[in-house]
């Protein structure tokens, strides 16, 4: 859900954009604030992801605000006002959009896609960001070696052949009895370890174990969809969909905030 705060000192242009937001699914209008004043606060306490600015407004301006809150903190913002003459300076605070009035409808869909799109881009990054920080968490046992001294590679033994796998390159690791099952894009290697053994190997590698059956490369994570029953399904980037179940969910669950 998209967060909105929108600001402007007319009434009626905050009615358009609301009526327009309100079409929009996906969307929570959190404040509406008629002076920079108010704006200041509401921005503040709401923690909105993207603000409608207007820029001429009685006392403080739109750009006052986003002064007054700081650049490097201010949520995603689209500026709208009747003259475009402030539309290098929008651009200098990095504004997402630049909306004139009266305001196009398609304009405003546009303006509106791009901060989903942003907002989705910066999701996926912090998210990488929390799955690379907590994977020294999900280490266990004994393995202790240093990333200088471990081996980037595995051995497979395969048809009379010996094959060198770059870690990095497993997708996902499936149990099969006494045996794994290495899932290396299209190709399928089968190893003779278990798969605890095999969560020791990999944890220190960015690898989770989300299953009493299943390691997955959290690189190759797309997406999570909570299920009914607690679990959740995991989607990889080639689509393979696994399983996360309850068991296995509180070191993921600290990423995406689903511990309990």
């Amino acid at each position: 859900m998209m967060r909105v705060v929108i600001v402007d000192d007319e009434e009626l242009a905050r009615r358009g954009i609301r009526t327009r937001l309100q079409r929009s699914p996906g969307v929570e209008i959190v404040a509406e604030c008629g002076n920079g004043t108010e704006a200041i606060e509401a921005i503040r306490r709401t923690s909105p992801d993207l603000v409608f600015l207007d820029v001429q407004m009685p006392g403080k301006t739109g750009f006052d605000v986003i002064e007054a809150l700081g650049c490097e903190t201010f949520p995603h913002v689209i500026f709208v006002t009747a003259h475009d003459r402030y539309a290098v300076r929008a651009f200098e605070v990095s504004a997402l959009d630049y909306l004139l009035k009266p305001i196009d409808d398609e304009r405003f869909d546009i303006a509106l896609r791009r901060a989903r799109e942003s907002l989705a881009r910066r999701h996926d990054s912090d998210v990488g960001r929390r799955l690379a920080a907590v994977v020294g968490e999900m280490a266990v046992g004994g393995n202790h070696q240093s990333a200088a001294t471990r081996s980037n590679r595995m051995v497979v033994r395969s048809g009379g052949r010996v094959l060198f796998v770059k870690i990095s390159e497993v997708d996902w690791v499936e149990a099969t009895g006494d045996y794994v099952t290495l899932h290396v894009g299209k190709k399928s290697l089968l190893l003779r370890e278990t798969i605890t053994k095999m969560e020791q190997k990999l944890a220190p590698d960015g690898f989770a174990r989300i299953h009493r059956s299943t390691i997955v490369n959290l690189e190759r994570i797309a997406e999570m969809r909570a299920l009914d029953n607690g679990e959740y399904r995991v989607l990889l980037r080639d689509a393979t969909e696994l399983k996360l179940s309850r068991n296995y969910r509180l070191a993921l669950g600290r990423l995406v905030g689903t511990s309990s």
